[in-house]
Parts: C-alpha cells; structure tokens; sequence
C-alpha cells in the first residue's frame, strides 16, 4: 500500500516548530520559563478579545458564514481595497497554500524565492509538484529583489519576498516592492508575505496596500498572529486582485476559518488600544536589546520586526544550549541555514531583562 503514496511524500520533511514551555520544564528541570523564540505577542491577548470569545463559546455548534465576509469587509475597510480583494484564511499558511494550488501548474511552473527564508514556501512547492528556485540573497543576508526579478521566467508563477523578513528583520519599502513588481515577467504573481508588517516604521514607507490599485500582480499577506496576539486563533488573510481573490474562494474547502476565530479577528480590530500599546513595547524592547546585544559584542542586524537576529561572539550551538539551561528560549537558526546566528523576539520589560542578564553571564 506504500506504493499509493505520491513521491513527493515519500522524503517529505515537515515544518519544524520551535520549542514549547513544557519540553523547556521537563528537559531541564526549570520552573520558570521566557519563550523569546516564536515572535509572539509580549502582551499575549487583548482582554477585548478574551471577552468576546467567552460570548461566542455558546454558539460553536453553529456553521460561521463561509468566507468569513464580515471580517473581511472590516479588513477592506482598514486598508483602503474593496472587500472582494481579501481573502480571509486559517493562518496566512492557508493562502499560501491556496496560491499554489490555484495559479502554480505541477510540472511545468516555477516559483522563486532566496535562501534562508520561511520553510513554507519551499514545503508547498514539493506537494504541488512545482519546481522551487531559490537564489542566493545579498551581501549581508540582504534582500536580493533585483535578482528575484532576473530569476524569474515565462513559467514563474509566484516570487516571494517576505517583508520584513524572516528571519532577519529587514523590510522592502512600498517604492522597492512596486518596482519589483513591475520587473516580473507577465503572469507571474509577486507575493510579499507581510507576517509583521504592523511593526515596520514609518509605515506610510513600508505599507505596500495603496499601491495595489496600481499593480495588477501583487499579493500581499497577513497574519493576526503577531501583532495582534492570535497565533493560537490561525487567523490570516491575503489581499489580491478581485479575479484572483474570486478563485481561491472558489477552489478552498468551505469553513476553514471557524466562528471563534472570525469574532476574534473582528474584536481585534477594534481594540486600538492594544495594537498601539503592542507597537510600543516592541519598539522600546527592540531598541534595548539592540543596544545591549551590541554592547556585549553581538552582530545584530537592524530589525523592522518584533525580533532581533544576531550573531553571538561565540558559538550559537553554546549559547542557545546555555539559554535553555537558564529557562529562556530562543531561535536558534539552523533550521534556517545560519547556524552561526540567534533570533530573539522582544517579549515584556522583565523578560527582555532576564534574557540581557543571561546574555552577559554567558557572554
């Protein structure tokens, strides 16, 4: 029956998810543990939103509206497009997965991306069957757009550009995205994953959205995720041109974003208050443990995220291992290719402390 299996599966290798508290607690014996390693919300939920979910715990046995339209015409709203170019999703995963399956043709398209980014790109390619390119980035584990732009061909159906990046924290600007976009050969789809685009300033240089009216080839995606404190919600969504958004409607399975996670989207939204204060605290926590990381010989590259990636003076392997044994976890970057480098997210005032504190004991 093995034979049944597509031979795409059969060398699969899933995502990797970072460590939890509970492999911290049992493996090391440490009671108190700081996750500083999944780019989480510091704040973690908005009281706004805990509310609201304990109000719709009654309703669960209900079927949500298919497509989410209520959220997504509120996410039309705050970003200026019309609601049919937004396509809500169980995570930002679920677009990209849908993208593939609805524009990517197995055996024939291409998409390109560069090296040491988010896994989910390259793992959606392998099951659709596409071919996956992947360049080399720029001096400094920059953003290569020009060479994204010159790896692409007839057959390219999607470029990503994630911005900022993961797992650096450098960001394209809206002026760099749009002459990205123009360069791309015709029918081929720039996707700039914005997983944390809500912590990139100034905004109005970094915020690609207005420009889509213009380009008739961007995709930009989005996660409630991070700034606004739902990764365990899987709430996304994708802004598109309309004929495209139509189509990924179409062809997805009907009900993938569930009734609690719609109402939690939409009390998001409107709780200003936690957003604002969220941006604060990542701000002022990324500027300080810039500063202290450097202090203490550590090579970190300017972020336009809610983390720092860093290159510690010493081994990484050392160092992360030393973290764990003091109860904090961080990202270690092999995974991503760099095994020489770390990523920190910023997390509350008192856990940014702790993590400079065992910095300089182990530095």
């Amino acid at each position: 029956m093995k034979e049944r299996v597509r031979k795409q599966i059969l060398d699969f290798k899933p995502y990797t998810p970072g460590l939890t508290l509970e492999d911290i607690r049992e493996e090391y014996g440490v009671e108190r543990v700081i996750k500083l390693a999944s780019n989480e919300n510091p704040l973690g939920v908005s009281p706004v939103v805990q509310k609201v979910l304990g109000q719709k715990a009654a309703e669960v046995f209900r079927y949500p509206q298919n497509h989410s339209p209520r959220l997504a015409a509120a996410l039309a709203e705050r970003l200026g497009v019309e609601p049919d170019m937004v396509v809500v999703g169980n995570g930002s995963d679920e677009i990209i997965d849908m993208l593939y399956r609805v524009v990517a043709e197995p055996g024939r398209d291409n998409v390109v991306c560069y090296e040491h980014s988010f896994s989910m790109y390259r793992m959606c390619a392998k099951l659709c069957g596409v071919e996956y390119r992947e360049i080399p980035r720029e001096h400094g584990l920059g953003l290569p757009m020009e060479h994204l732009a010159r790896a692409a061909d007839e057959h390219t159906a999607l470029v990503f550009l994630t911005s900022p990046d993961n797992p650096t924290g450098l960001a394209a600007t809206a002026d760099e995205i749009a002459k990205l976009s123009r360069a791309l050969p015709e029918g081929a789809l720039l996707v700039v994953d914005g997983a944390y685009a809500e912590f990139a300033e100034p905004q109005d240089i970094y915020e690609a959205a207005p420009r889509l009216a213009e380009l008739d080839n961007l995709v930009l995606l989005r996660t409630f995720s991070k700034a606004y404190g739902l990764a365990g919600m899987r709430l996304g969504y994708g802004i598109m041109p309309a004929w495209l958004a139509s189509y990924l409607r179409r062809a997805r399975i009907p009900f993938t974003v569930n009734l609690p996670a719609e109402a939690a989207g939409l009390a998001a939204l409107e709780d200003e208050v936690f957003l604002s204060e969220t941006l604060r605290v990542v701000c002022e926590g990324r500027d300080y443990l810039g500063r202290e990381l450097a202090a203490l010989g550590c090579e970190v590259t300017p972020s336009q995220a809610n983390f720092l990636m860093f290159r510690p003076p010493s081994d990484a392997t050392v160092f992360f291992e030393g973290m764990l044994r003091r109860g904090i976890i961080v990202r270690h970057l092999k995974s991503f290719g760099l095994p020489d480098h770390i990523r920190v997210n910023m997390g509350t005032e008192s856990e940014n402390r702790a993590f400079v504190s065992a910095c300089r004991e182990l530095l």
